[in-house]
């Protein structure tokens, strides 16, 4: 183990399984039993209350609580040393009579490849903990000028998968668990997000997606998973892997919270190509109204196809039951056959994009022990031995000779190629939103596309871990998907905590 940058005030020892103690003033308020599993109105509206909560008293009350139950989960990775300060200047603020907006005063923790000044960016890696970011990721600013506090970093799986580790574990942080069970799936790699708000850590997480790693662990862990369209929010300042699909995007308990995230998160990168005709200025909780999917045609496979053969589809018995839910509040459901696109240049081109994004932005970051994917390897071997390949994936990564060019012109074929098995459904029959069961693996083409996807709970199955119903859509369709998911939810009444 070697040593870490002056950044790093609160890591994570997993080794002791402690958490360093930050200190604190005395906090008078006491936080009631159950706070933990507020939403973020209901905490909002104990913060505005003469005498209620404070922002300072509700980080302090998570932190202990990460100190006592993250042992056993180890999704919380480090703490942020200036939580506790930040909060007590949000409170202040409120009460000067200045509130930023529905997020002031609320925890939020961030996904470790999303910079955050003062605290370490590593991807679950060693060899990228050193110096910390400079400065913190667009999207970091957007949250916190809407009054979110940084509360700290998730464990994650290391290098977002792409080293080959199992989902949820990394050389830092270990192995997250599953709240509902130890030895549940918990997805990846966005485990820690998913696995932290599940447990009542954090009413928020920020998680971050190229291909299911903010919709699989939200599903395996109970909670809401937005992955939004590439290009609706700033990518910059997050580790990347794919220009083609990676996207941030909100982790919470309820499809509201996740809209409310998602507003405070909101702002695109003009020089992002993936963000042109992105709406901006766009309140996401608007159509989350009753009767909401009243008259909304809503498909579901009823077959697969693929290479010419259609797949009959059986569902299981909670996602028969979310079909029951959404037609009784209204919806029009319509049977599609849901094709399945060419995936079979998919990873030769994605493992292209990550050795040519991962290198350049190891060639800029400062500070590191390591500046290349080739020195990461090395310093993995170096760390880790070579009895046993630890890292197969970041070595077939490192190998890939396709030229830029060549990759490109694949890449649009195959984009398109995803779009469209979404988009002619939706056009054929005249759909708002498609939703599957999660099982069906809906999210892999969604993702590939670029496209929007939700993931709900929508119950638990018959070892008693949740299940989840996806509802998806063509480019941009946030607003139309948010109010479909939200009306289910609301109607279903289907998520469960966790026994812990």
């Amino acid at each position: 183990m070697f040593g870490i940058g002056s950044g790093v005030s609160f890591f994570v020892n997993y080794s002791h399984n402690t958490l360093p103690v930050q200190s604190s003033p005395a906090i008078s308020k006491p936080i009631p039993a159950g706070t933990e599993y507020a939403s973020v109105r209901e905490l909002a509206e104990q913060m505005s209350r003469p005498g209620g909560i404070t922002s300072q008293g509700l980080v302090n009350y998570l932190q202990e609580r990460i100190r006592t139950l993250d042992p056993q989960l180890s999704s919380v990775i480090e703490l942020n040393p200036q939580a506790l300060e930040s909060a007590r200047a949000l409170d202040q603020e409120r009460a000067n009579g200045k509130v930023r907006g529905p997020l002031h005063g609320i925890p939020v923790l961030l996904k470790d490849t999303i910079e955050t000044a003062g605290m370490q960016t590593s991807a679950g890696a060693f060899a990228l903990v050193g110096e910390a970011a400079g400065k913190n990721a667009p999207l970091v600013e957007y949250l916190i000028s809407q009054g979110a506090v940084i509360l700290g970093k998730t464990n994650m799986t290391e290098l977002a998968g792409f080293r080959g580790a199992p989902d949820g574990w990394s050389t830092r942080g270990g192995q997250t668990r599953n709240p509902h069970h130890p030895d549940a799936q918990v997805g990846g790699s966005s485990s820690g997000s998913a696995a932290a708000v599940a447990a009542g850590l954090a009413p928020l997480a920020v998680g971050a997606e190229t291909n299911g790693s903010i919709i699989v662990p939200a599903a395996f862990n109970g909670v809401v998973g937005l992955k939004p369209s590439v290009g609706l929010l700033d990518r910059n300042g997050i580790i990347p892997a794919s220009q083609h699909q990676d996207t941030p995007g909100p982790m919470a308990r309820s499809v509201f919270d996740a809209a409310l995230m998602l507003n405070a998160m909101s702002g695109r990168d003009p020089h992002d190509p993936a963000s042109v005709g992105a709406p901006e200025g766009v309140d996401y909780t608007q159509l989350l109204v009753p009767g909401a999917l009243k008259g909304k045609r809503i498909g579901y496979p009823a077959t697969f196809s693929a290479n010419g053969e259609v797949q009959a589809v059986e569902n299981s018995a909670q996602f028969s039951k979310a079909l029951e839910v959404l037609e009784a509040q209204g919806a029009v459901l319509v049977p599609i056959n849901l094709r399945m696109a060419d995936e079979s240049r998919y990873e030769e081109l994605l493992l292209s994009d990550v050795k040519e994004e991962l290198n350049g932005y190891l060639a800029k970051r400062t500070g590191l022990p390591v500046k290349s994917l080739a020195e990461l390897i090395k310093f993995n071997e170096d760390r880790d031995g070579t009895d046993t390949d630890h890292q197969p994936l970041l070595k077939q990564i490192n190998a890939s000779t396709l030229a830029p060019e060549q990759r490109e012109t694949a890449w649009e074929k195959l984009i398109e190629d995803f779009r469209s098995s979404v988009d002619e459904p939706i056009k054929s029959y005249k759909l708002d939103a498609i939703v599957s069961d999660f099982d069906t693996n809906s999210y892999f083409g969604v993702a590939a596309a670029g496209y929007p996807g939700i993931t709900v709970p929508s119950g638990t199955n018959e070892d008693g871990l949740p299940t989840a119903a996806h509802f998806f859509g063509t480019r941009w369709s946030e607003p139309t998907l948010l109010a479909v998911a939200h009306g289910y939810e609301q109607a279903a009444q289907t998520a469960t905590k966790p026994g812990l």
